[in-house]
């Protein structure tokens, strides 16, 4: 049986050094993706949208791994890639700590071979084993191109970010660059377990040339 290991090798955007913000170039990858926003007075990790996007992307997730696996022809086995979530407001600048303002894409990485219509195959399966919700409605696979972005690996509490995101802004403009678009958290490990000093989560943004 073929192996995959799509953590080594994207290495380079997955596994960033926590000392130095990079330059990086992330090329056309494929995701399965949700949309939605943070609802009022909640924030992401109170949110039930969202527990109900990291559910139905891990259900659909697992559920094309076990179908690479036992497919007849060339099977496959991989492991399953972590959440990561793009996060952006519509109505002023971005504040940690007014999160009930926010939305986001919640989302997964998926193997270039699978295709729209495995894709289909496995949510009909999901939704035979666990019954349809909202959250399997709203499920898409797409092709996304991030291209240049900063990026480092955030050690410590989401509190924590604002000072390495301004590390991130520090680091584009001496580069001769801005952040623009939205911001990108790539979560290593399950922060409901995890200590608040211990999570790790790769930072990434966008930039672009500015002057």
């Amino acid at each position: 049986m073929q192996k995959l290991d799509l953590r080594k090798d994207l290495k380079h955007l997955y596994a960033p050094s926590a000392k130095q913000v990079q330059l990086v170039d992330v090329p056309d990858l494929q995701f399965a993706m949700i949309d939605g926003a943070i609802e009022p007075g909640s924030e992401p990790g109170l949110s039930p949208a969202f527990a109900a996007a990291m559910e139905a992307l891990y259900g659909i997730s697992y559920t094309l791994k076990f179908m690479a696996r036992q497919r007849a022809e060339n099977p496959i086995d991989y492991t399953v890639m972590g959440l990561e979530a793009l996060w952006w407001v519509e109505d002023g600048r971005f504040d940690i700590a007014i999160k009930d303002n926010w939305f986001w894409t919640a989302m997964i990485l998926q193997p270039d071979f699978v295709t729209p219509s495995m894709f289909a195959d496995g949510l009909a399966q999901l939704r035979k084993k666990r019954g349809d919700s909202p959250a399997l409605g709203k499920l898409r696979l797409e092709r996304w191109r991030e291209g240049l972005c900063v990026q480092i690996m955030h050690l410590g509490p989401y509190s924590e970010e604002p000072a390495t995101v301004a590390r991130m802004d520090a680091f584009a403009a001496a580069n001769g660059y801005r952040m623009a678009r939205k911001h990108h958290e790539i979560y290593l490990g399950d922060p409901r377990k995890a200590a608040p000093e211990k999570m790790k989560t790769v930072l990434r943004h966008p930039v672009e040339r500015f002057g």
